[in-house]
């Protein structure tokens, strides 16, 4: 909901409908940095004149690079003077690889300043008392819903200490992921196997595991979108199966095999490779043959967030997903469904520890759409659709 701090002093601001189609225009600009700006937030800026006028625009358009407000700024020159800059996201107070944007804001002479999200990260946050501090009214919480979903992979990351993770599958009608052949190629549409490019080129990491990389020797690179940053391509392959040639190792985007502490990798000679705790009793997240355990998913997303990844897409089979949902580590579900049915093979979802349908995981419906011929829905679990609550160390 949107709040008026109640120590603001500016009282000519432009009337909330103007106010909205501003902010909204500002998350539209913010969506315009994912994966470009990781480790870093996407954040979006508009800077409107008194008459309501927009005379600056900006995002934040690279890790390193000028924060969306200084873009803004820029753009607006002279006419930033008096004006009101509408942010996405609480303008830091902090110099890191750039200036703090609270101070950029009030030497530009910024009137008001309306941001959507409070910055939760202690190091940059608090810029609103900065500005106050200057004079320069300030206004929280407008279209946080909308913001904090466009950026909802770095406030995960802030919030919970771990990347965001967003599954992705593609199914029939009647819910199986391949024959009972094991043939899957091609379940989707060609729209939707071009819009899970559009999903590997927002994601800073994309994640499969062994099952898969036997099954399919799957790719994992984008394709096919202008200027993509090429993700981290990560395996999780417990003991070491991958072998020379495979694609995932092609050198077209940068790779991670992730394997048991005692796996043999002198093989991989010239791979990057993670060694993790393995999961004994537990299904094998990874499609471990045994079936008597797999790398454990914790530790996983730990290693990824400690090399600065933000966001995961899952494209693993059956087991590996269900191994994420076991975890409580699956924020988002990008399905795509099919009109074709099969009877029997390999359901989307493999064991998940759930045992009963009390404990069943709820999704909300964000979103539906049409991907060619198939239906892709877009949920988030019930529970919280970005979390709120800090990791605990």
């Amino acid at each position: 909901m949107w709040q008026e701090d109640p120590v603001a002093t500016h009282a000519a601001h432009a009337a909330p409908d103007a106010d909205r189609r501003a902010m909204r225009r500002a998350v539209e600009l913010a969506a315009r940095g994912l994966g470009s700006t990781s480790p870093n937030p996407v954040v979006g800026c508009v800077i409107t004149d008194a008459a309501g006028t927009i005379v600056g625009e900006g995002w934040h358009q690279r890790a390193g690079g000028p924060h969306a407000e200084v873009h803004a700024l820029r753009a607006a020159g002279d006419a930033a003077r008096g004006a009101t800059a509408y942010v996405t996201l609480e303008p830091c107070r902090h110099t890191g690889r750039t200036g703090p944007c609270a101070r950029a804001l009030t030497d530009a002479g910024i009137a008001r300043v309306v941001y959507a999200v409070p910055d939760p990260n202690p190091q940059a946050g608090g810029g609103a008392a900065t500005l106050r501090e200057a004079g320069v009214a300030t206004e929280e919480g407008l279209l946080r819903e909308e913001a904090e979903a466009g950026n909802a992979a770095w406030l995960t990351s802030v919030r919970l200490g771990r990347p965001y993770v967003r599954w992705k599958y593609a199914a029939t009608l009647d819910g199986r992921v391949a024959a009972v052949d094991g043939t899957s190629r091609w379940i989707s549409s060609a729209e939707s196997r071009a819009d899970v490019h559009r999903l590997r080129a927002e994601a800073d990491a994309v994640v499969v595991g062994s099952g898969t990389l036997r099954a399919d020797d799957p790719h994992l690179a984008v394709r096919g979108v202008e200027g993509a940053v090429q993700p981290l391509r990560v395996v999780l392959d417990t003991h070491a199966t991958v072998r020379p040639g495979a694609r995932v190792l092609d050198g077209a985007a940068p790779t991670l095999i992730a394997v048991s502490e005692d796996a043999d990798t002198r093989h991989l000679d010239g791979v990057e490779v993670a060694r993790l705790p393995y999961e004994k009793g537990a299904e094998g997240g990874d499609g471990d043959r045994s079936g008597k355990g797999g790398l454990a998913v914790g530790a996983l997303l730990d290693e990824l967030h400690r090399r600065g990844v933000r966001s995961v897409l899952l494209e693993g089979g059956p087991t590996l997903a269900g191994a994420f949902v076991a975890t409580g580590a699956v924020d988002q579900v990008v399905g795509y469904l099919a009109p074709v049915l099969l009877g029997a093979g390999p359901a989307a979802l493999a064991d998940a520890g759930i045992a009963t349908l009390t404990d069943a995981l709820r999704l909300r419906i964000t979103d539906t759409a049409r991907s060619g011929t198939d239906l892709r829905i877009t949920a988030v679990p019930t529970a919280a659709s970005v979390p709120t609550a800090p990791k605990e160390h």
